[in-house]
């Protein structure tokens, strides 16, 4: 027995040992991302300046990136076309209409500059000017470029320019940066979100949820999306509930990620035994952030009400015989492809259980309501812990 206690003991140090290892690498990992987005910055302001004066033209643009790639062949990524994305990272991040939709949303806390990261002035501590020095003839050159706003080191270098290439306002280019963060989106993952209008579908209208998921989990309308894409099933327009339900078990990672990183698969026909009678949810998934049980309905026709009693009779037995005394109320996702807004309205609005209605299809929701559903969004990754 003192044996296995010691060996415990020794595991949980170890563990610690893990946690110290990886709150490092995550450190250098920042860092390194830091000084990659500085150098895009102050590289593309520099660009930027010298193409706006016309002193430069696309040719010298080209000449720039042969002098860098014959001169410092170790150096890489500053070809023609990286260079220019540069310039694009620059000019329009430091305009004063993003730096104004930055305020609006957030605070002027993140736009304010990171201070320290580029060598300025030794008579001008204050100044915001990077001093760079001319390779031939060692003259000091001081472009005027402005530091960059914190906001900025949320992402990475490639999902800015992925961002900056492919959304059109400042409102949506500011909500990709922060669900980037929040998700820990990779490029090849933004991009999906992209092409799927992450955008609209998660800050759309909130109809679709019941009175008691809004009570429950206040933050939802910013956290469950109201329409999911699963075009990788290359479902056909007559289907049945069993081949979507296969089609998303096999392709589980491309809807985890439709659905938000924090679900956890835990089980597909989840077998639910009350009284004499056994029942099946159809997919069973664990929220972290709510840490709450998430059963997901399908069905492959048109909302109904009586879609909603069924998936409240799940959360029940899932509350009463499945829900760990640690864990929130359980959630309930009805996911058809064809919902009427008017049903949904009167269906959610005496339902106390956290459930709601989303669509696997492409809907577009009216732009005046996005810069409401922003706010809401941007003031709960004001309040994240």
């Amino acid at each position: 027995m003192e044996n296995n206690k010691i060996a415990i003991s020794v595991e949980q140090q170890f563990g610690e040992v893990i946690d110290i290892i990886l709150q490092h690498k995550s450190r250098a990992s920042k860092a390194v991302n830091e000084e990659l987005l500085q150098t895009a910055w102050h590289v593309g302001g520099y660009v930027s300046a010298k193409l706006k004066s016309e002193e430069w033209g696309s040719k010298v643009v080209t000449q720039l990136s042969e002098y860098i790639r014959s001169q410092r062949p170790d150096i890489k990524g500053f070809g023609r076309s990286s260079i220019y994305n540069m310039v694009l990272f620059y000019d329009e991040y430091s305009s004063a209409a993003f730096t104004t939709t930055v305020e609006k949303y957030l605070n002027s806390e993140f736009v304010q500059p990171r201070i320290g990261q580029i060598e300025t002035s030794h008579s001008e501590p204050s100044s915001e000017h990077v001093i760079i020095v001319h390779p031939k003839t060692a003259q000091i050159v001081q472009p005027g470029i402005g530091q960059m706003p914190k906001i900025l080191e949320l992402t990475t270098l490639t999902n800015h320019i992925e961002i900056l290439c492919r959304c059109k306002s400042n409102e949506e280019r500011l909500f990709y940066i922060l669900y980037a963060n929040k998700e820990h989106l990779v490029k090849r993952e933004l991009q999906r979100c992209i092409s799927n209008q992450t955008y609209t579908a998660l800050l759309g209208n909130k109809d679709n949820m019941s009175k008691g998921l809004l009570k429950t989990y206040p933050e939802a309308p910013v956290m469950f999306k109201d329409t999911l894409f699963v075009d990788f099933l290359d479902l056909p327009k007559k289907h049945s509930e069993s081949r979507l339900r296969n089609g998303l078990l096999e392709h589980m990672k491309q809807f985890i990620l439709e659905l938000g990183k924090d679900f956890i698969f835990m089980d597909q026909e989840y077998r639910l035994n009350i009284g004499a009678s056994t029942f099946k949810a159809d997919l069973l998934f664990f929220h972290r952030g709510l840490q709450a049980l998430v059963a997901v309905e399908l069905k492959k026709t048109k909302f109904h009400p009586r879609d909603l009693g069924q998936l409240e009779f799940y959360l029940e037995a899932l509350d009463r015989d499945v829900k760990r005394s640690n864990e929130n109320p359980s959630i309930g996702i009805i996911l058809c492809p064809e919902a009427d807004r008017v049903v949904v309205e009167y269906a959610m609005s005496r339902s106390m259980s956290p459930t709601m209605i989303a669509e696997y299809k492409r809907i577009l929701i009216p732009q005046e309501r996005m810069q409401e559903k922003l706010n809401e969004f941007c003031n709960l990754f004001l309040n994240k812990d």
